[in-house]
Formats: C-alpha cells, sequence, structure tokens
C-alpha cells in the first residue's frame, strides 16, 4: 500500500493493513461513557450501521464478538461501485474508506451502544485520515448512517465525548450520510479469526478483542459470528 511503510514478513498477508508498530496509536484506555442519546428500543428484530476505523480486519473483528450482532461484513464506503476492490481502493484516490456493515439486533444492543463500543476498542478516533501508520483518506474514522436518527445519535454522541474530554484530542470522526456499502473482496472477510497468529493481527487487532473483553463484559461473545457462516 502507498503511503507508509512495508515490511517483508506483513507482504505475504496480502500486502493489506501494514504497519509499523513504533508508530501505533492505541484508542482509548478505558470504555467511554454511554451516549446520552440513542435511539429507541427496536420495534424490527434487524437494524443495519456502517463505520470506518482503519484496517476493516479489526474493526470486523470486534463487532463480530459483540452480543447482539447477527453480521459484520468487511468491505468499502463513500465512492463508487467501480472503484469498490482493493487494489484501487488503495490509491487513495477513491472516496471509498475501508469500512464495516453491521446488522444488529436493536432489542438486543443499541445503535448508540455500538457507537460507544467503535469509540471505545475499535480504534482511535483522533487520528486524522490514519490510524497509526496506515495512511491514507481509505482508513479515516467515519460514521456512514443509514437513518436521520443514526447521523443525529452520532452526531450527539461526538459531541458528547469532545465536550467531556473524553481524549486528549479532538474526535476526527467524520459523519457521511447517503453512501453505499460495497462488500470487500472473500480473503478480507473473517481475516481476524482465520489469520490469529498473523503479525498485524497479533499486535494490532487481538489487543482490540481483549479490551471488548475487558471493557464490556456483558456485551463479549466468546464465538465470532462469522461471514463465512452466513453464506448458503
Amino acid at each position: 500500500m502507498p503511503g507508509f511503510p512495508r515490511r517483508p514478513f506483513l507482504l505475504a498477508a496480502l500486502g493489506a493493513c501494514v504497519s509499523t508498530p513504533a508508530t501505533l496509536a492505541s484508542a482509548a484506555d478505558t470504555a467511554l461513557p454511554a451516549p446520552a442519546m440513542d435511539e429507541p428500543p427496536g420495534t424490527a428484530p434487524r437494524e443495519v450501521a456502517v463505520f470506518a476505523g482503519g484496517c476493516f480486519w479489526g474493526v470486523q473483528g470486534v463487532f463480530q464478538h459483540v452480543k447482539g450482532v447477527s453480521k459484520a461484513v468487511s468491505g468499502y464506503t463513500g465512492g463508487a461501485r467501480d472503484t469498490a476492490h482493493y487494489r484501487i481502493v488503495g490509491t487513495d484516490s477513491t472516496g471509498h474508506a475501508e469500512s464495516v456493515q453491521v446488522t444488529f439486533d436493536p432489542n438486543q444492543v443499541s445503535y448508540g451502544t455500538l457507537l460507544r463500543v467503535f469509540f471505545s476498542v475499535a480504534h482511535d478516533p483522533t487520528q486524522l485520515n490514519r490510524q497509526g501508520p496506515d495512511v491514507g483518506t481509505q482508513y479515516r474514522s467515519a460514521i456512514f448512517p443509514l437513518s436521520d436518527q443514526q447521523a443525529q445519535v452520532a452526531k450527539a454522541y461526538i459531541a458528547q465525548l469532545d465536550k467531556a474530554h473524553a481524549f486528549d484530542a479532538p474526535v476526527v470522526t467524520t459523519i457521511e450520510p447517503g453512501k453505499t456499502f460495497y462488500p470487500a473482496e472473500d480473503y478480507h472477510q473473517d481475516y481476524l479469526t482465520l489469520h490469529p497468529d498473523q503479525p498485524y493481527i497479533v499486535y494490532n487487532d487481538l489487543p482490540k478483542i481483549a479490551a471488548l473483553k475487558k471493557e464490556f463484559p456483558t456485551l463479549y461473545r466468546s464465538d465470532p459470528v462469522l461471514v463465512a457462516a452466513a453464506k448458503p
């Protein structure tokens, strides 16, 4: 991927989401406060949300371990259908962000709770157009609301976090409505679970799963809900 250092032992893992340990940023050390504004309890058993926070491997892995989530798919959001391909998105010219589409039961876990997980353990929302050494707008922190209500809850929560000085720097997460999600290639799906010994996963993403278990014990599920298991 252009724009940041490569390391040979990581290039073997499809050349994706390369990192150098010395420059990695961490998410919040403790769980953040719950959103003051949230959606009301769901009237339907299914809702969809889309989040972007750096390499999608780790973000997908986090949400796959959240109770109430029935599916989490890695993909691309923010650009056109014909540029929603890994190698093209990697040129940092498509408008896409590596993102994760989360399908959940709002009667089990609210949209606001997913936001809390997203900001607490899935990524660092104070880094602009990067996560650690993964540099480019495709790694931006973004929320792609699928309804006016999701947009309002997300906007209010960001304001709440900034007002409370929850982080040492302002939240730079963008709210980008009206964007279409496109699933990523099959080899990106369930990557964290399928490659637990891959150096990038060990260093960057397994700590996120550990933080989810520690900070949200009542939300944590030990067995992730996998894309592969949901396919016919």
